[in-house]
Protein backbone atom coordinates (compact mmCIF):
# COMPACT_ATOMS: atom_id res chain seq x y z
CA UNK A 1 0.00 0.00 0.00
CA UNK A 2 1.25 3.55 -0.93
CA UNK A 3 0.11 6.72 -0.30
CA UNK A 4 0.58 10.33 0.22
CA UNK A 5 1.81 12.13 3.58
CA UNK A 6 2.60 15.98 3.41
CA UNK A 7 5.76 15.20 1.29
CA UNK A 8 6.58 11.98 2.08
CA UNK A 9 4.33 8.45 1.09
CA UNK A 10 3.67 5.92 3.48
CA UNK A 11 4.45 2.50 2.03
CA UNK A 12 6.08 -0.79 3.82
CA UNK A 13 8.89 0.02 1.62
CA UNK A 14 9.29 3.17 2.94
CA UNK A 15 10.36 2.72 6.57
CA UNK A 16 13.58 2.98 8.02
CA UNK A 17 15.00 -0.52 8.24
CA UNK A 18 15.28 -1.21 12.16
CA UNK A 19 19.09 -1.77 12.73
CA UNK A 20 19.99 -4.38 16.14
CA UNK A 21 19.24 -2.36 18.91
CA UNK A 22 20.34 -3.00 22.77
CA UNK A 23 17.67 -3.66 25.40
CA UNK A 24 17.77 -0.01 27.32
CA UNK A 25 17.23 0.18 31.37
CA UNK A 26 13.86 0.73 32.00
CA UNK A 27 14.20 4.50 32.77
CA UNK A 28 11.60 7.09 33.23
CA UNK A 29 12.46 10.42 30.36
CA UNK A 30 10.13 13.40 30.18
CA UNK A 31 8.60 14.96 32.73
CA UNK A 32 7.80 14.03 36.36
CA UNK A 33 6.17 17.34 37.61
CA UNK A 34 4.81 20.50 35.79
CA UNK A 35 3.51 23.74 37.10
CA UNK A 36 2.07 23.82 40.83
CA UNK A 37 -1.16 22.19 41.12
CA UNK A 38 -4.55 23.82 42.47
CA UNK A 39 -5.42 22.53 45.83
CA UNK A 40 -8.31 20.34 44.64
CA UNK A 41 -6.24 18.09 42.65
CA UNK A 42 -3.50 17.86 44.80
CA UNK A 43 -6.04 16.67 47.50
CA UNK A 44 -7.07 14.44 44.79
CA UNK A 45 -3.51 12.80 44.48
CA UNK A 46 -3.58 12.33 48.26
CA UNK A 47 -6.94 10.11 48.98
CA UNK A 48 -8.26 9.31 45.50
CA UNK A 49 -4.91 8.41 43.29
CA UNK A 50 -3.86 5.65 46.51
CA UNK A 51 -6.98 3.83 46.04
CA UNK A 52 -6.73 3.40 42.26
CA UNK A 53 -3.06 3.10 41.96
CA UNK A 54 -1.67 0.15 39.88
CA UNK A 55 1.11 -1.52 41.91
CA UNK A 56 3.60 -4.26 40.40
CA UNK A 57 4.20 -7.48 42.34
CA UNK A 58 8.04 -7.77 44.09
CA UNK A 59 8.49 -10.26 41.59
CA UNK A 60 7.16 -11.92 39.14
CA UNK A 61 3.77 -11.46 36.97
CA UNK A 62 0.36 -9.92 38.20
CA UNK A 63 -1.62 -13.15 38.44
CA UNK A 64 -4.83 -11.75 37.85
CA UNK A 65 -4.81 -8.02 36.83
CA UNK A 66 -8.66 -8.01 36.95
CA UNK A 67 -9.04 -9.36 40.69
CA UNK A 68 -5.54 -7.14 42.16
CA UNK A 69 -7.71 -4.24 40.86
CA UNK A 70 -11.49 -4.98 41.95
CA UNK A 71 -12.62 -5.00 37.54
CA UNK A 72 -15.46 -7.80 37.08
CA UNK A 73 -13.96 -11.16 35.88
CA UNK A 74 -14.69 -11.10 32.36
CA UNK A 75 -14.42 -7.07 31.31
CA UNK A 76 -12.01 -6.47 28.66
CA UNK A 77 -8.93 -5.04 29.78
CA UNK A 78 -7.65 -1.84 28.14
CA UNK A 79 -4.11 -0.38 28.49
CA UNK A 80 -3.55 3.54 27.72
CA UNK A 81 0.69 4.17 27.41
CA UNK A 82 1.18 7.95 28.23
CA UNK A 83 -2.55 9.46 28.87
CA UNK A 84 -1.11 13.05 28.91
CA UNK A 85 -4.10 15.21 30.34
CA UNK A 86 -6.59 11.95 30.24
CA UNK A 87 -9.10 13.41 28.43
CA UNK A 88 -8.83 10.28 25.85
CA UNK A 89 -8.83 8.31 29.02
CA UNK A 90 -11.32 9.46 30.43
CA UNK A 91 -13.81 9.50 27.41
CA UNK A 92 -13.47 5.97 26.60
CA UNK A 93 -14.20 5.14 29.81
CA UNK A 94 -17.72 6.84 29.82
CA UNK A 95 -18.02 5.48 26.26
CA UNK A 96 -17.21 1.94 26.88
CA UNK A 97 -17.85 1.10 30.74
CA UNK A 98 -17.83 -2.61 30.49
CA UNK A 99 -13.94 -1.80 29.64
CA UNK A 100 -11.44 -2.25 32.52
CA UNK A 101 -8.72 0.70 31.34
CA UNK A 102 -5.18 0.88 33.11
CA UNK A 103 -4.05 4.36 32.25
CA UNK A 104 -0.20 4.56 32.63
CA UNK A 105 1.69 7.95 32.89
CA UNK A 106 5.24 9.20 35.00
CA UNK A 107 3.54 13.11 34.58
CA UNK A 108 1.86 13.87 38.04
CA UNK A 109 -0.22 16.79 36.65
CA UNK A 110 -1.62 14.64 33.97
CA UNK A 111 -2.81 12.20 36.87
CA UNK A 112 -4.35 14.72 39.16
CA UNK A 113 -6.33 15.83 35.78
CA UNK A 114 -7.50 12.29 34.64
CA UNK A 115 -8.47 12.00 38.67
CA UNK A 116 -10.43 14.79 38.52
CA UNK A 117 -12.62 13.54 35.45
CA UNK A 118 -12.98 10.33 37.28
CA UNK A 119 -14.26 11.79 40.36
CA UNK A 120 -16.50 14.65 38.14
CA UNK A 121 -17.74 11.77 35.75
CA UNK A 122 -17.94 9.11 38.61
CA UNK A 123 -15.66 6.71 35.99
CA UNK A 124 -15.15 3.49 38.24
CA UNK A 125 -13.38 1.90 35.41
CA UNK A 126 -10.12 3.65 35.51
CA UNK A 127 -6.90 2.24 37.61
CA UNK A 128 -3.86 4.66 37.40
CA UNK A 129 -0.26 3.49 37.16
CA UNK A 130 1.49 6.74 37.28
CA UNK A 131 4.66 5.60 36.07
CA UNK A 132 6.71 4.22 32.81
CA UNK A 133 4.71 1.47 31.54
CA UNK A 134 7.40 -0.57 30.36
CA UNK A 135 7.86 -2.82 33.43
CA UNK A 136 3.60 -2.92 33.90
CA UNK A 137 3.55 -4.63 30.11
CA UNK A 138 6.53 -6.65 31.62
CA UNK A 139 4.23 -8.11 34.66
CA UNK A 140 0.63 -8.69 33.02
CA UNK A 141 -0.10 -12.32 32.13
CA UNK A 142 -0.06 -13.42 28.65
CA UNK A 143 -2.91 -12.39 26.41
CA UNK A 144 -4.93 -10.40 29.45
CA UNK A 145 -5.06 -7.35 27.00
CA UNK A 146 -7.97 -6.49 24.27
CA UNK A 147 -7.06 -3.26 23.31
CA UNK A 148 -3.81 -0.80 23.71
CA UNK A 149 -3.04 2.83 23.25
CA UNK A 150 -0.19 4.75 22.37
CA UNK A 151 -1.06 7.69 21.44
CA UNK A 152 1.76 10.26 20.40
CA UNK A 153 4.21 9.05 22.43
CA UNK A 154 7.33 11.34 22.49
CA UNK A 155 9.34 11.71 19.03
CA UNK A 156 12.90 11.58 20.72
CA UNK A 157 13.81 13.21 17.29
CA UNK A 158 17.62 13.61 18.01
CA UNK A 159 19.64 10.67 17.34
CA UNK A 160 21.05 10.23 20.75
CA UNK A 161 18.29 10.06 22.27
CA UNK A 162 16.14 7.24 20.01
CA UNK A 163 17.17 4.64 23.09
CA UNK A 164 14.26 6.53 24.80
CA UNK A 165 11.60 5.98 22.30
CA UNK A 166 8.46 3.67 23.33
CA UNK A 167 8.32 1.12 20.39
CA UNK A 168 11.04 -0.74 20.39
CA UNK A 169 11.35 -4.62 19.46
CA UNK A 170 11.52 -5.62 23.13
CA UNK A 171 8.36 -3.42 23.76
CA UNK A 172 6.57 -4.71 21.56
CA UNK A 173 7.31 -8.29 22.40
CA UNK A 174 6.56 -7.66 25.52
CA UNK A 175 3.03 -6.20 24.36
CA UNK A 176 2.63 -9.13 21.70
CA UNK A 177 3.18 -11.71 25.12
CA UNK A 178 0.44 -9.53 26.93
CA UNK A 179 -2.03 -8.74 24.56
CA UNK A 180 -4.94 -11.43 23.45
CA UNK A 181 -5.53 -12.49 20.03
CA UNK A 182 -7.08 -10.42 18.03
CA UNK A 183 -6.59 -7.29 20.10
CA UNK A 184 -5.54 -4.17 19.05
CA UNK A 185 -2.71 -1.66 19.40
CA UNK A 186 -3.66 2.27 18.53
CA UNK A 187 -0.93 4.12 17.84
CA UNK A 188 -0.50 7.95 16.73
CA UNK A 189 2.01 10.69 15.76
CA UNK A 190 2.54 13.66 14.05
CA UNK A 191 6.32 13.31 13.44
CA UNK A 192 6.90 12.38 10.15
CA UNK A 193 10.52 10.41 11.55
CA UNK A 194 8.63 8.68 14.25
CA UNK A 195 6.12 7.16 12.07
CA UNK A 196 9.07 5.59 9.63
CA UNK A 197 10.41 4.32 13.12
CA UNK A 198 7.41 2.85 13.88
CA UNK A 199 5.84 1.45 11.04
CA UNK A 200 10.03 -0.13 10.30
CA UNK A 201 9.11 -2.44 13.75
CA UNK A 202 5.81 -3.22 13.78
CA UNK A 203 5.73 -4.61 9.84
CA UNK A 204 8.30 -6.90 10.39
CA UNK A 205 7.27 -8.31 14.14
CA UNK A 206 5.29 -11.41 13.74
CA UNK A 207 2.78 -10.62 15.78
CA UNK A 208 0.97 -7.64 14.50
CA UNK A 209 -0.49 -7.03 11.25
CA UNK A 210 -1.02 -3.46 10.00
CA UNK A 211 -4.94 -3.50 9.56
CA UNK A 212 -4.96 -0.23 7.37
CA UNK A 213 -6.49 -0.86 3.38
CA UNK A 214 -6.71 2.64 2.06
CA UNK A 215 -4.85 6.08 2.68
CA UNK A 216 -7.87 7.28 4.70
CA UNK A 217 -7.89 4.30 7.26
CA UNK A 218 -4.77 5.97 8.44
CA UNK A 219 -5.19 9.79 8.24
CA UNK A 220 -8.17 9.87 9.31
CA UNK A 221 -8.61 9.16 13.39
CA UNK A 222 -11.42 6.54 14.07
CA UNK A 223 -14.88 7.92 15.46
CA UNK A 224 -14.98 5.96 18.16
CA UNK A 225 -11.29 7.76 18.92
CA UNK A 226 -11.12 11.39 20.27
CA UNK A 227 -9.24 13.99 19.73
CA UNK A 228 -6.27 14.85 22.25
CA UNK A 229 -4.95 17.93 23.47
CA UNK A 230 -1.63 17.10 21.95
CA UNK A 231 -3.59 16.52 18.83
CA UNK A 232 -5.03 19.72 18.39
CA UNK A 233 -2.19 21.06 18.97
CA UNK A 234 -0.21 19.43 16.46
CA UNK A 235 -2.78 19.90 13.56
CA UNK A 236 -3.16 24.29 15.30
CA UNK A 237 1.02 23.50 14.07
CA UNK A 238 0.36 22.52 10.60
CA UNK A 239 1.89 18.89 11.33
CA UNK A 240 -0.27 16.14 9.72
CA UNK A 241 -1.52 13.02 11.92
CA UNK A 242 -1.32 9.40 11.15
CA UNK A 243 -3.40 7.12 13.13
CA UNK A 244 -2.30 3.22 13.26
CA UNK A 245 -4.03 0.38 14.32
CA UNK A 246 -2.41 -2.96 14.19
CA UNK A 247 -4.19 -6.35 15.25
CA UNK A 248 -2.76 -8.92 17.63
CA UNK A 249 -2.17 -11.91 14.97
CA UNK A 250 -3.49 -15.31 16.20
CA UNK A 251 -0.87 -17.79 18.12
CA UNK A 252 0.17 -20.71 16.86
CA UNK A 253 -1.99 -23.76 17.61
CA UNK A 254 0.54 -25.72 19.85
Amino acid sequence: MAASHGSAPISRRNCEAPAPERRPRTAVYGRRRGGRLRPARRALLETLLPRLAVRLPEAGRIADPRAALGFPPGAPLWLEIGFGGGEHTAWQAAQNPEAAIIACDAWIGGAARLLAAVESEDLRNVRIFPDDARPLAAALPDACLARVFALFPDPWPKTRHWKRRLIRPEFLDDLARAMADGGELRLATDHPGYRRWMLARLLVHPAFAWTARAPEDWRRRPPDWPATRYERKALAAGRDCVYLSFRRRPRPAP
